[in-house]
């Protein structure tokens, strides 16, 4: 995938010049200091995918520790206090595999009904890998975020945190690959767009709203089910325990608002085939939504996908819902209107350009495509995404 004519990614800065010591650092530190936010999305995501790597236990005397193996499924009948695990909890699962040619394994646990020990029936039973610590406290799943059993018959779910670190981990390196470099095709058009941290914002939104939408796909699924309704269609049928991770979501919602930025826009699929920005996005978004009524083994990526999606549409054409976000998660954020009342009173505010003369340029960007701002109009966007 390649775009034609990214303007939205030139950008003016300092000069590179050849340096040492002390120098040479301090001029290293004011470049990343000058990195926009989609590039720090994309280092971090590095970052966490490459730490993940190294923490994943995969030697012999890890993988026959207990607690080095994630609950990932689990499926059985009757009540919680009448089943027993073979092997018993307190042992490494059974049937270790390796999953192609990566650092990742299965393992699996039979479970039977308590009591049957002359003629035991198997009602049940429960999957696992081998996560890291970084991935076993930051996937999504719906037992996790929402509410479910673990495998001891507790109560577990509330941990509200997995709406935002499940998009910062990665599968295998094409999956990262693969979202990261579309993010850094598109992400600067919506950044320019948006400002910094509406950007972040923005962002960070589309792959909660994906992650919403795999929780409430895959809850309908479960109520259904225990109505006696089984394989409704559009709704998730895998387990509340299987995980959901990537980067997906979020940049699915930076696909739409780039469509919506710049519709016209030339993409090279596949780097041969030229097609149009808003026929990619929209084409994507009928492909989720095929592979999900079909039930394909995406399926949950795909509802995170449509989540992503749904809320890079409407943040991008209601961009003002994203000034509290930093305020609401603790951090203040200096283009929310409470930081804004707090500089009015304190006597700081700064002399803020027109409502209207804004919304001109956007419309002209949304009609003729970000390149045919003049170089007014573009000092002028970009000051007021500084707001």
């Amino acid at each position: 995938m390649g775009i034609h004519d990214r303007d939205w990614q030139k950008h003016s800065g300092p000069v590179r010049r050849r340096g040492g010591g002390a120098q040479g650092s301090g001029q290293a530190l004011q470049r990343m200091r000058g990195f926009n936010a989609t590039t720090w999305i994309v280092i971090i995501c590095a970052f966490v995918f490459i730490i993940d790597g190294f923490g994943k236990p995969v030697s012999q005397a890890q993988l026959l520790k207990p607690s080095n193996w994630t609950l990932t499924n689990l499926e059985y009948e009757g009540p919680v206090d009448s089943i027993r695990y073979q092997p018993p909890l307190d042992q490494p699962p059974a049937n270790i595999r390796q999953v192609g040619e990566g650092k990742s394994f299965l393992a699996s646990r039979a479970i039977y009904r308590a009591g049957d020990d002359a003629a035991p029936v198997k009602i049940g039973f429960a999957e696992y890998q081998n996560f890291s610590a970084f991935k076993r406290y930051g996937f999504f799943s719906t037992a996790t975020a929402l509410f479910g059993t673990n495998s001891k018959g507790g109560i577990q779910g509330g941990e509200l945190w997995r709406f935002i670190s499940f998009q910062f981990l990665h599968a295998n390196f094409w999956h990262i690959f693969m979202n990261m470099f579309a993010l850094w095709i598109f992400g600067p058009l919506v950044e320019r767009y948006l400002g910094k941290k509406r950007f972040v914002a923005f962002y960070l939104l589309c792959g909660i709203f994906g992650a919403l939408l795999y929780l409430i796909l895959n809850a309908a699924s479960s109520l259904t089910t225990s109505m006696g309704m089984e394989n409704v269609p559009f709704l998730l049928q895998n387990t509340p325990h299987t995980p959901l991770i990537g980067a997906s979501a979020g940049v699915f919602g930076v696909l739409l608002a780039g469509a919506f930025l710049s519709p016209n826009s030339t993409v090279l699929l596949a780097f041969i085939i030229p097609i149009r920005l808003v026929t990619l996005a929209y084409g994507l978004v009928v492909a989720a939504i095929v592979m999900l009524f079909f039930q394909t083994a995406n399926a949950g990526g795909e509802a995170a996908h449509l989540g992503g999606a749904i809320a890079g549409f409407y943040f991008i054409r209601n961009p003002h819902h994203l000034h509290g976000f930093f305020d609401f998660i603790g951090r203040a954020d200096p283009t929310s209107r409470s930081s804004q009342a707090r500089k009015l009173r304190s006597g700081k505010a700064a002399n803020a350009v027109a409502d209207s003369e804004i919304d001109r340029i956007l419309a002209k960007i949304h009609d003729k495509g970000l390149h045919s701002l003049t170089a007014k109009e573009k000092k002028t966007l970009r000051e007021a995404s500084k707001r």
